[in-house]
């Protein structure tokens, strides 16, 4: 029976042209790879995948043309707002974003298609703006404490779908209104600085020292004119150099600064970038290569 009714709630979602995928059963991760490219409204497609098991349902953001903010609780007595939204009456994202259509002098954006989740977060659905292209925020990242939303390489959890906690349910079946245009400015990432020019600080005294630039100055232009991946982009980078670190070409501290200065540039989290370097530079050292003479 509750394959029947998964099935049912996925069918729904795609006849409202919302590109579905499988979630793994009685969770919220994706059971599928390369999902936002594979979500489909097909209907064969869409029985044939939930006829298989139980899956829950994922809506892809991006092919369905939905932006979707997400208005959470907090997890427990130690998530407080942090300064900014220190404000009495502010107790979770809806508070949040009501305080900041106040601020606009806008209305709360409530007459649109809205989800609630059993963990007491609310979606409000919003039909994304063409020619705009809005990616995931998150927190103070994007619209304040609590308050997330899902575009472009998101997803979101679609009413039928069940956890431990309960079942996701929608609370106002209403069309889906276009985004508030003045919201618009506060989700659009911000402009990255100029980019330099990527060179590598090494002096060419002779031609194996401006292979090894070239080397070097090439993988850190494929780092920072990556348009999108750039995490896959820094890896493949630290591999290669990996490989002339491997052979004694060059220094591991100075190649990881290197690849960090470039992953700044793009804007990738530090953290996050010091790991992909890392582990690139642990696979490139198993084919170490060398520099003729």
């Amino acid at each position: 029976m509750t394959g029947n009714i998964l099935l049912a709630a996925a069918l729904a979602a795609a006849a409202r042209d919302w590109h579905v995928f499988p979630l793994v059963p009685g969770g919220k991760v994706p059971a599928i790879k390369a999902w936002e490219q594979r979500a489909t409204t097909d209907p064969e497609r869409i029985e044939r995948c939930w006829s298989f098991r139980p899956y829950n349902i994922g809506i892809a953001c991006g092919p369905s043309g939905l932006v979707v903010i997400d208005q959470d609780v907090p997890k427990g007595p130690g998530d407080t707002p942090p300064a900014r939204w220190a404000l009495p009456g502010i107790a979770d994202g809806h508070d949040v974003l009501a305080a900041l259509c106040e601020e606009h002098g806008q209305p709360y954006p409530d007459g649109t298609f809205t989800n609630a989740s059993p963990g007491g977060s609310t979606h409000l659905y919003f039909r994304a703006s063409r020619g705009v292209g809005l990616r995931n925020t998150r927190g103070d990242q994007g619209l304040g404490w609590k308050v997330d939303t899902r575009a472009g390489g998101g997803q979101v959890v679609a009413a039928g779908s069940t956890t431990p906690k309960g079942a996701y349910r929608t609370v106002n079946d209403a069309p889906v209104a276009d985004l508030p245009v003045w919201l618009i400015p506060l989700l659009l990432p911000t402009p990255l600085p100029p980019q330099k020019p990527v060179t590598a600080p090494l002096r060419a005294h002779d031609r194996r020292t401006a292979y090894l630039k070239s080397a070097v100055e090439r993988q850190l232009a494929a780092v920072t004119g990556a348009k999108d991946h750039h995490n896959d982009a820094l890896y493949l980078s630290a591999v290669a150099l990996g490989q002339l670190v491997a052979g004694g070409e060059l220094a591991e501290a100075e190649v990881t600064s290197w690849l960090l200065g470039a992953a700044a540039q793009v804007a990738h989290a530090p953290a996050k970038a010091a790991r992909t370097i890392a582990s690139g530079l642990r696979a490139g050292s198993r084919r170490p290569r060398m520099v003729a003479a």
